[in-house]
């Protein structure tokens, strides 16, 4: 009987010790040589580097200048989640992959919502030529002459390689800190609401360049199939084909920092 039961207890130890190294040493604890998916969801703010705008528009009203240094901020609309859209404010989506045993590299497809507001009534050099007339001078960019923004989003659409740093992890292993780099590259794809010497344009969302960036942050995932991930993303922006009103055109450049905060779910393949 004694050898019967060192038997059994063998068998099951076999089996509970094969049932451990299938599944990977990393968050979820899920199969060896298996993918993990996830989703995540959430808000962000920015802060943006002032910039100048190039309008041109050949066909009438004529123009043909530069605004320099422009100066701009964001409209996060968090007071509007409450009784409005929640897509509203400025939000992230990212879907995402794991696809070594480790599980600590990945790709992720990325989707910021940003918004992009030029302050009025600033003064901003201006050169070029405006219905045949040569400017070059500090003028007042107020509501009268232009508005320019990208409200329905200046918008970051994103492909990233995914790095997680392990940092620290409970003895159950259900809850898993780690450090997370993401660099990345896409294009822009505003919608952009402006108005240029009483003309409005706000119509149409469309690929007006290109955007490459730097993520870096925290994720902490908890139970297998949850996470929350903070972070800081640095990213440079090109709009060299913005739309404006007729067939006006319009390009910048700027820098942008975002905080962004997001929550998930994971699950094996």
């Amino acid at each position: 009987m004694k050898s019967y039961f060192s038997a059994f207890i063998l068998v099951l130890s076999t089996f509970t010790m094969m049932a451990q190294e299938e599944n990977c040493n990393c968050p979820g604890q899920h199969k060896k040589g298996k993918g993990t998916f996830y989703i995540a969801g959430g808000y962000n703010i920015e802060r943006f580097t002032n910039s100048d705008i190039h309008f041109i528009d050949k066909t009438g009203p004529y123009y043909d200048f530069t605004i320099y240094d422009v100066k701009a901020e964001d409209a996060p609309g968090f007071k509007d989640m409450l009784h409005k859209d929640i897509t509203i404010p400025q939000y992230s989506f990212r879907i995402g992959y794991y696809f070594n045993d480790k599980h600590n590299l990945g790709v992720e497809v990325n989707y910021d919502h940003v918004k992009y507001v030029m302050i009025n009534n600033q003064t901003a050099h201006v050169t070029g030529t405006i219905e045949g007339q040569f400017v070059d001078k500090d003028t007042l960019v107020s509501p009268d002459w232009m508005l320019y923004e990208h409200t329905n989003g200046a918008n970051f659409c994103m492909l990233n390689l995914i790095k997680r740093i392990y940092i620290v992890h409970s003895s159950n292993k259900m809850h898993w800190l780690s450090g997370i780099i993401k660099p990345g590259i896409g294009f822009v794809f505003p919608r952009t609401d402006v108005t240029i010497f009483g003309n409005r344009r706000n119509d149409t969302y469309h690929v007006a360049g290109y955007v490459i960036g730097l993520d870096m942050g925290l994720r902490y995932d908890l139970f297998r199939h949850f996470f929350i991930e903070t972070s800081g993303k640095m990213s440079f922006a090109n709009y060299n084909k913005v739309y404006l009103p007729g067939d006006g055109r319009a390009k910048q450049k700027f820098a942008a920092f975002e905080y962004i905060l997001t929550i998930g779910f994971q699950f094996g393949w």
